[in-house]
């Protein structure tokens, strides 16, 4: 026997397939045709469905020698699709960044205010979300709102789809806005403001609770046996962590990317509204009992592609001619001490968005330009560390994902900066991991998380800090915040 995870983006799928004892037997990877309507804000729900089709399809065929028996399914949590009371599709696959909110009536904001709106989601409030757009969707589009029996969140419209229960989860619905995280149910006080039944709402249960089986039409389809049980699943961010380890008190997680992810974990401490004041969001783990904090920085590789595109963008046509990787050409630049610059991080609502440089000279190298952008990335990353500890919330290593979690002086630079070490698991994908071990943990084939992360996660690299590097950085944050 054999588990799959399949993680479901905003722009294509994946499906790792394992063995219990922990094999990787297969991973595949497909991009949605058509992509994303970014004007209407819509993905084509057959294009979703053929490229999730042909991708089991050929997991399943290179996993034959250990079938699958089970799967789950990581999924974005800004997406969602209007299903009839009969099963079908009423419209395209809708994604939350979207403009129709915007109207002249009240908004969230103007009728809970950010205090309470955190205080029952736990969610820092943005106005491109599920509940807004779903609430946009009943101003605008009327017809259809009545039509809809329940809107399924992309997960759910997947296993949908497959035959099982659209059912959502704990981490996938604390993302829409429109769940009580203490209740662990939808907020009738956010659903009432936004002017929606709780009716046309999944229902929702723990991640890794059997939701059906694959139908014999679609398990013939795809060479899986109609046996196949599909297992709830989580939000990606609860499947990564989960797929790389982090699931006790101490670990967090540092996703290297456009964007870097900071995500914590720990069991709730009192007065979770402190986290407000920092950004954090919270939702809840795929764990019981664990919470994520999660802190999004727009910097890191975004400001490496912005020194690519105005500083070289004859290197960029070059290397792309050659198929060759930049990113990697640029980070070999690096100097193995701190940047003489200090790119200094704003720590306010223009983070990642802009910065100031000191100590800029006509001596300055690229490499250390470059450097100096991603200290100052992570000098932020630095002041969350600090105000999670504050809270109660240690944070003793990192398990660092993303693209850069390959390019080890970034990642030696992180570890630096942070006085902690970063350790790198031997799945990438693991979203897609920690997915298969909800499958496993769902049919029994696991007693628990702690038996699925013995059989799964290995940490195959380690990087420790400097402390001489550690100090001047230290100093440098201090410097900033005074």
């Amino acid at each position: 026997m054999s588990l799959l995870g399949l993680e479901v983006g905003l722009t294509g799928c994946r499906a790792l397939v394992v063995s219990v004892d922990g094999r990787l037997l297969a991973d595949v990877g497909r991009g949605y045709q058509p992509s994303a309507d970014l004007q209407q804000c819509l993905l084509d729900v057959r294009g979703i469905w053929s490229a999730v089709s042909q991708t089991l399809k050929e997991a399943a065929a290179r996993s034959r020698s250990d079938p699958v028996t089970s799967l789950a399914i990581a999924s974005a949590i800004d997406a969602f699709v209007p299903l009839s009371r009969e099963g079908g599709v009423l419209a395209g696959c809708m994604l939350a960044d979207s403009d129709l909110e915007l109207g002249d009536g009240p908004t969230l904001e103007d009728q809970l205010g950010r205090e309470r709106i955190y205080e029952i989601t736990g969610q820092i409030h943005r106005p491109k979300t599920v509940l807004a757009r779903i609430g946009a969707l009943r101003r605008e589009q009327p017809e259809l709102y009545r039509d809809t029996w329940r809107f399924a969140l992309l997960g759910g419209v997947v296993a949908h789809l497959l035959g099982a229960l659209a059912t959502s989860d704990y981490s996938v619905a604390g993302g829409t806005l429109a769940m009580d995280m203490h209740q662990r149910a939808w907020s009738r006080e956010m659903l009432a403001a936004a002017g929606i039944s709780p009716a046309k709402l999944p229902a929702l249960a723990p991640g890794g609770t059997p939701v059906g089986t694959i139908s014999t039409r679609v398990a013939a389809e795809l060479d899986l046996s109609p046996r196949t049980v599909v297992t709830l699943g989580g939000s990606d961010l609860a499947c990564q962590a989960l797929g790389v380890g982090a699931v006790s008190n101490g670990i967090a997680i540092l996703e290297l990317g456009a964007s870097i992810h900071q995500t914590a974990v720990f069991r709730t401490v009192p007065l979770l509204s402190q986290f407000q004041a920092d950004g954090l969001s919270l939702t809840h783990h795929l764990v019981p009992d664990l919470l994520l904090a999660d802190l999004v920085h727009r910097a890191g590789g975004a400001w490496l592609r912005w020194f690519m595109q105005e500083m070289a963008p004859g290197e960029q046509r070059e290397s792309s001619r050659r198929g060759v990787s930049l990113y990697r050409i640029l980070l070999g630049e690096l100097p193995a001490t701190p940047s003489p610059l200090w790119v200094r991080p704003m720590l306010d609502g223009r983070q990642g968005q802009a910065g100031a440089i000191e100590n800029l000279t006509l001596s300055t190298s690229r490499g250390e330009l470059i450097k100096g952008l991603l200290e100052g990335a992570a000098l932020h990353n630095l002041w969350v560390q600090q105000r999670l500890e504050l809270k109660g919330v240690p944070v003793r290593r990192y398990r660092v994902t993303g693209g850069g979690a390959g390019m080890d002086r970034w990642t030696a630079l992180c570890a630096d900066v942070l006085n902690r070490p970063l350790e790198r698991t031997t799945i990438a994908q693991g979203a897609a991991l920690g997915a298969a071990m909800l499958a496993g943990i769902g049919t029994g084939a696991y007693g628990g998380v702690p038996e699925a992360v013995e059989a799964q996660v290995r940490v195959e690299h380690t990087v420790e800090p400097n402390p001489r590097h550690h100090r001047i950085y230290s100093d440098r944050l201090t410097h900033y915040l005074g």
